[in-house]
């Protein structure tokens, strides 16, 4: 038999970049590594980054006894052994479905309380990540956060039903089904709370603001601005500790909305505003696991600073952790200070990307592709003294 750990995975410029020496089929592939069918029953998954590896094979161990786990057979520093499926996933199951059968209904549901059960915090799974077997057993695969995000409702599978428009006819039988649970989830889904009467305040010098306990929604992100809070599975809501704030924000918000990078705005308040909820990795943990920037990345981050100070910007700067990858490209958080602090300089950009020991390439790069903006920018020479890293939401998960 063939040693499938002869099969490098690493990270690629735009996706992964695959050495496989073997004859073993290469059957699937994402963000954390690829697929490979060792036989009939068995595949192997093998991950860019070993802790990806270790965290999968703790949720596998750890979900053994429930019957909706692919079984484990082997775990290694880059790799996990377990069940291969041959079967479609539960999105193409349904793909032509005009409503969503009751019993697949009843096994989502008891899929859900039993991950909860087992003290799982992704009480969640998108439609592709479940496979239909034979009789309509259900496998769910893919649980490398299963101990780490928190998703106390099922986010990513409303949101799969509602693409394929099953999420209504999903949700009146839960009701029926489960009502305690339905109602759970009914209230966070739906904005029945007073967001008006949410009580979030300005934290000591220093510190963050401090924010209401009543608020049940997942908290996404806390800085000295304000805090955010994820809504439903689309929208989020930003309280800040400053009524003041909360105006110079939406006012850079409101005004740019036809720029690609400025997020969705849904609702406005004295001391909240409702925006489009992010899915996806924040551009400095992406760079983290890079060896090189590419230039895509520095002509994305160019275009983006040159359309801030055409409109009227005022700041230039767009530090990594608040650029957040999208699947419609780079959206742009934070922009409270956006029109009243003069900065033509993208300071914090390039102290993170010194961090990261990318600020010689990006600016070699800019030289390449725009020489006026890198004699702007390097006249006279950037020095760490000029970087002001304050009043910053600082981010405790990468997706908003």
């Amino acid at each position: 038999m063939e040693d499938f750990k002869s099969i490098v995975v690493t990270k690629g410029e735009k996706s992964l970049d695959i050495e496989n020496p073997t004859t073993y089929p290469l059957i699937g592939y994402g963000t954390q590594g690829a697929v490979f069918k060792l036989s009939e029953d068995r595949c192997v998954k093998i991950y860019v980054d070993e802790e990806q590896a270790k965290m999968e094979a703790f949720a596998l161990e750890v979900g053994q006894h429930l019957p909706f786990i692919p079984k484990l057979y082997e775990s290694g520093s880059n790799y996990v052994v377990m069940d291969y499926f041959n079967a479609p996933n539960l999105k193409d199951y349904l793909r032509n479905c005009t409503y969503i059968p009751e019993s697949i209904v009843k096994k989502l549901l008891d899929i859900l309380i039993e991950l909860k059960r087992a003290n799982f915090t992704m009480i969640d799974a998108p439609l592709r990540h479940i496979f239909v077997l034979k009789n309509e057993e259900l496998k769910v695969i893919d649980h490398v956060n299963s101990f780490k995000r928190q998703h106390p409702v099922p986010l990513k599978l409303l949101r799969d039903l509602k693409m394929i428009l099953l999420k209504d006819s999903f949700l009146s039988q839960v009701k029926k089904l489960d009502p305690v649970t339905f109602t759970e989830w009914d209230i966070y889904i739906h904005d029945k709370m007073d967001f008006d009467q949410i009580m979030v305040t300005s934290g000591s010098k220093g510190n963050s603001v401090k924010v209401d306990s009543a608020i049940t929604q997942m908290l996404i992100g806390i800085g000295h601005q304000g805090a955010v809070f994820r809504i439903s599975e689309d929208q989020c809501i930003k309280f800040y500790g400053k009524m003041k704030h909360a105006k110079m924000e939406q006012e850079v918000l409101l005004s740019n909305q036809s720029l690609s990078f400025i997020p969705k705005v849904y609702k406005t308040a004295a001391n909240y505003t409702i925006m489009e909820y992010l899915a996806g990795s924040d551009l400095n943990s992406y760079l983290k696991k890079q060896y090189t920037l590419s230039e895509n990345i520095t002509r994305k981050l160019l275009d983006m600073l040159k359309t801030m100070k055409n409109s009227g910007f005022k700041q230039i700067d767009a530090p990594l952790r608040h650029i957040i990858i999208t699947k419609e490209g780079f959206k742009l958080i934070d922009h409270v200070f956006s029109f009243s602090h003069d900065q033509a300089k993208p300071l914090e950009l390039f102290e993170n990307l010194r961090e990261r020991n990318f600020l010689d390439s990006f600016l070699e790069q800019v030289k390449m592709l725009d020489p006026e903006t890198y004699q702007e920018w390097t006249e006279p020479p950037v020095s760490n003294s000029q970087i002001d890293v304050s009043n910053n939401i600082i981010f405790i998960v990468n997706i908003w």
